[in-house]
């Protein structure tokens, strides 16, 4: 029996769709909260760091578009099990791995299970959304941010202490997301059937909007840009804010990733947030909002002690996070036919254009220092000045 409210919205999917975004997305954040024991143990360098999250991020971009555009034509509603397979394996091989080649091994093997989890988990939020767009991307995208958070506190208090090995202990989590993944796969034909119920009705009473293919271009590309910005900054903190902390501050690597753990944890609150107050006062305010509120607190972080640092932090995610509701929805609302590809397409920007900016800012701490990738980084929210040239279109729930 699953909860539904008036609008149509089927919170109980919608709220185990959250719970196995959280699980995998909280294998993945392993990886990075990995990276000081993984930097000790093989002697690594901040440009070897930067690979890491590039072929991890790589593997996952990669796939996910075309996964999109096979599910739009061909529903696959158990392909996120497959997923967490891979995910799973991947998992275990980065527990036992002897050498850095296979540690970029496992680490693909996850970022391809997150490609295929993304774009049919995205269509399930959609059909199970009802009229509340908003609110299904937020608890959809806020068990993923939470489980991000969450691996810098398990690598404080599993993996530091007990090494890499350690690791592989996480493979129950896998199997526990995929019981969950079977149980919404099966509910997602009663669920899209409404769901398309549901559109027919709104189109019935309303002329149907569709897009010229100028203002698609021009959206897709306006919103690919404040992405790559976005993850940009992301990256410098999920990559490099323990090193940051340790050096700066003198931190240990324990206190150090429950500073980071704080930092995600913002990036959780503030998709929720903005997810829904993205349903009441429309996207386009919420991106503009989101891109460049965080620039004058960008440009005080790496200047200011280590209490002010950890206040920052949070202001500056809590912010910027509240926009990837919006950006995501914004994007369907372009292409309402092609949720997959949407979803596949900007989860894969996260992974790829996130592991772009990870290796290129790999080889500025290498060069100059961790201290200054957030020197750079902290004019990076200019970009949000790009949501000008987004086309207005109707914020519809459906």
């Amino acid at each position: 029996m699953t909860i539904v409210t008036r609008s149509g919205t089927h919170l109980t999917v919608l709220a185990v769709l959250g719970v196995t975004h959280l699980l995998n997305d909280l294998m993945q954040s392993l990886i990075p909260a990995a990276y000081p024991i993984l930097k000790e143990a093989y002697a690594l360098d901040f440009v070897q760091i930067g690979m890491i999250t590039l072929t991890f991020q790589i593997a996952g971009a990669m796939l996910q578009p075309v996964v999109g555009m096979i599910t739009d034509k061909h529903p696959a509603p158990y392909s996120p099990v497959v997923g967490m397979m891979f995910t799973l394996s991947g998992l275990v091989c980065l527990a036992f791995a002897l050498s850095y080649a296979m540690i970029l091994v496992s680490v693909a093997l996850i970022g391809v299970g997150s490609s295929i989890f993304h774009p049919e988990a995205t269509r399930m939020a959609r059909y199970a959304a009802g009229g509340r767009q908003g609110l299904a991307q937020g608890m959809f995208q806020v068990g993923g941010q939470a489980g991000g958070a969450l691996g810098p506190v398990f690598a404080a208090l599993i993996v530091v202490p007990w090494g890499q090995p350690s690791l592989a202990w996480f493979a129950v989590i896998a199997l526990v997301a995929m019981m969950l993944l079977t149980w919404i796969g099966s509910k997602q034909r009663q669920i899209s059937a409404e769901f398309a119920a549901l559109r027919a009705r709104s189109k019935a009473n309303q002329v149907a909007v569709s897009h010229a293919p100028l203002t698609i271009g021009i959206g897709l590309v306006v919103l690919t840009l404040l992405m790559f910005t976005k993850n940009a900054y992301n990256e410098s903190f999920r990559s490099f804010y323990t090193f940051y902390l340790i050096e700066r501050f003198d931190l240990s690597i324990p206190a150090s990733q429950m500073m980071l753990f704080v930092f995600l944890m913002a990036a959780a609150v503030g998709v929720l947030i903005g997810g829904m107050v993205g349903d009441r006062i429309g996207r386009y305010r919420i991106i503009w909002f989101s891109m460049l509120g965080p620039l004058p607190l960008t440009l005080m972080l790496p200047y200011v002690d280590l209490f002010w640092t950890g206040v920052l932090t949070v202001m500056i995610n809590l912010i910027m996070a509240s926009a990837f509701a919006s950006i995501l929805i914004y994007a369907i609302d372009l292409l309402p036919d092609r949720i997959g590809l949407i979803g596949g397409l900007f989860y894969g920007l996260n992974f790829g254009l996130g592991g772009v900016a990870a290796a290129f800012l790999g080889v500025l701490a290498d060069s100059y220092g961790v201290e200054a990738v957030y020197r750079f980084c902290s004019i990076l929210p200019l970009a949000g000045l790009l949501a000008w040239f987004l086309p207005r279109i109707d914020d519809r729930p459906v």
